[in-house]
């Protein structure tokens, strides 16, 4: 055996024996560290007695010493007692805990390194942020919430910083965020004249708001919900089972609005289709639908033969049917408007009742279109997005975000009211709501978690209702039946006196003059729900029913 393993061997025989001895003299020591206190405490006491009470006391120590000795097993139990007494003075007490630092000593030096190269003069011996400078003289004020983190903060930064650039204020946004956590969203408000940037987050948004019968004027629909800084007003919701005001997001269509049509544009599984969902309850009721789903998803089959659904479509020829049937109704109720007006007379109620055209993933079948050689189902959009306000026609378009540049400059420039879902960027974000967004977006979202802008207004958070598929039997049954509580159902006598279906006078004459069509289509009158009683059906006897109907041939589907 070599010496250098001998000698590992030996160090490793003592390190044990002085482990083991350790552990052997451990009640020895501690039994002894004891009386050493206890001398030390009676040497203090000795010390602390007058002189003149010194002979007292030790003929009264002398007289308990002589009365412990004569007692029965005495000396034994004195000595039991003593040995206890040190083994309980000998313990060594244990350290206090160091108080936590203050998290503003610790986070806030590290955002002042980090900002350091980007507000840096390394020509200037007195900038405010230098290798040695201090964290305070940039920092105005700050705070943090009860789990130590950055909840505000105001920070100061020269001048000669180029603070009107979007890409230099992107770059410290994402120092800002990556330091203070991503797992949260920031408000960055910039002031330009006094070189100031305050950075807040934001609390999450209610996550749990179902769809109900939202309190709005008519006219106006309910996107979602936002925080306090993103809406003037307030509507009661039921939220977990009792009424809370949560301050909406509410778009406001018809013949008055700015901002007639609407673009949504969202990651997979992020909640497009469910705020198309969200936006369809809330039209039925006092308007007309065509719906196009061009992924074919059966997202929207909720919505087959509904009163006021003409038509739910997906494939692209009858896509292309239904929307050649909407630009011609849109110039019908163009041409009836005008000549009540000429007239000085009421307008017709078919050509007052709001149609809304909500499409999603329309691009798909723009890209059928083209290979087949057909045409664009975007191009049929023209009429209705640039006489849609007058002529009482909303455009809904809900799109994946990566599919933004395959959607048609008109749509892009006629949808003016945006919403983007999902996980975005600063560029992502403000290429699709047409504008710069002042927020950082959270690292990961929950679904319908976004951002919406309605014109030229400020970009608001948005959280769509929670809106599902009620065909969807994974979906928990709660939220389920909300939604189909809100579906309108369908009518025996109605359904027995409906006129001929709407595609058919489209497509069956194949030579047949397209424009005087729209004149002679039926459109659907709304069918209102007896005055008895409400109907309620269940998400399971929806599924059901939907069922039987999707077995026998339907016209609505193509």
């Amino acid at each position: 055996m070599s010496l250098t393993r001998h000698l590992t061997r030996g160090r490793d025989l003592a390190r044990s024996a002085g482990d083991h001895a350790a552990d052997v003299f451990a009640p020895l020591a501690l039994i002894g560290r004891g009386l050493r206190r206890h001398a030390d405490w009676a040497k203090s006491r000795w010390a602390a007695t007058p002189k003149e009470r010194r002979g007292p006391t030790l003929l009264v120590g002398a007289a308990v010493v002589l009365g412990v000795f004569l007692l029965p097993h005495g000396p034994l139990l004195a000595i039991v007692a003593l040995v206890a007494s040190a083994a309980w003075v000998g313990r060594t007490p244990k350290a206090p805990a160091e108080p936590a630092p203050d998290p503003a000593d610790v986070k806030l030096p590290a955002l002042y390194a980090a900002l350091t190269p980007y507000f840096g003069g390394y020509d200037d011996p007195g900038a405010l942020y230098r290798v040695d400078g201090d964290w305070k003289a940039a920092f105005g004020g700050w705070e943090f919430d009860a789990d130590g983190r950055l909840a505000a903060v105001e920070i100061a930064y020269p001048a000669y910083f180029t603070d009107t650039e979007p890409a230099a204020r992107a770059r410290i946004e994402q120092v800002v965020q990556g330091k203070a956590g991503r797992s949260r969203e920031y408000r960055f408000d910039w002031d330009e004249e006094l070189n100031r940037l305050r950075v807040s987050a934001l609390a999450p948004l209610p996550a749990d708001v179902a769809a109900q019968r939202f309190v709005t004027a008519p006219g106006e629909i309910v996107l979602g919900f936002t925080d306090g800084a993103g809406s003037q007003r307030t509507i009661p919701v039921e939220q977990g089972g009792v009424i809370e005001q949560q301050p909406p997001v509410v778009w406001r269509v018809g013949p008055r609005s700015a901002e007639p049509h609407l673009l949504a544009l969202g990651a997979p599984g992020h909640g497009t289709s469910t705020l198309l969902r969200s936006i369809a309850l809330q039209a039925l009721p006092l308007g007309d639908l065509v719906v196009v789903d061009g992924a074919s998803t059966g997202e929207h089959a909720c919505l087959v033969n509904r009163p006021g659904v003409h038509t739910v479509e997906t494939s692209l020829h009858g896509a292309l049917a239904a929307l050649e049937w909407c630009a011609q109704e849109t110039e019908r109720r163009l041409v009836a408007l005008n000549a009540a007006r000429h007239h000085g007379l009421a307008a017709p109620a078919d050509v007052t009742r709001p149609l809304w055209i909500l499409l999603d993933r329309l691009t798909e079948l723009s890209e059928l279109a083209h290979a087949e050689g057909r045409t664009d189902p975007q191009e049929l959009l023209e009429v209705p997005l640039r006489h849609g306000r007058a002529a009482r026609v909303t455009v809904v378009f809900a799109d994946a975000l990566d599919a933004r540049d395959r959607i048609s400059p008109t749509v892009r420039a006629c949808t003016r009211t945006r919403v983007v879902l999902g996980p975005v960027n600063a560029d992502s974000g403000a290429a699709a709501l047409g504008g710069p967004l002042d927020i950082a977006p959270a690292a990961h979202t929950p679904p319908g978690r976004g951002y919406a802008r309605i014109g030229t207004a400020a970009p608001v958070r948005l959280q769509v209702p929670v809106t599902v598929d009620p065909l969807d039997e994974d979906a928990p049954a709660p939220l389920r039946d909300a939604v189909a509580a809100l579906l309108p159902h369908r009518d025996a006598r109605a359904a027995a006196a409906a006129p001929a279906p709407l595609v058919a006078e489209l497509v069956e004459p194949a030579g047949a003059d397209l424009v005087k069509a729209p004149a002679e289509v039926p459109v659907k009158a709304p069918v209102e729900a007896p005055a008895e009683a409400p109907v309620v059906v269940s998400a399971k006897d929806l599924t059901s029913g939907l069922a039987m109907d999707l077995a026998r041939p339907e016209v609505h589907k193509m």
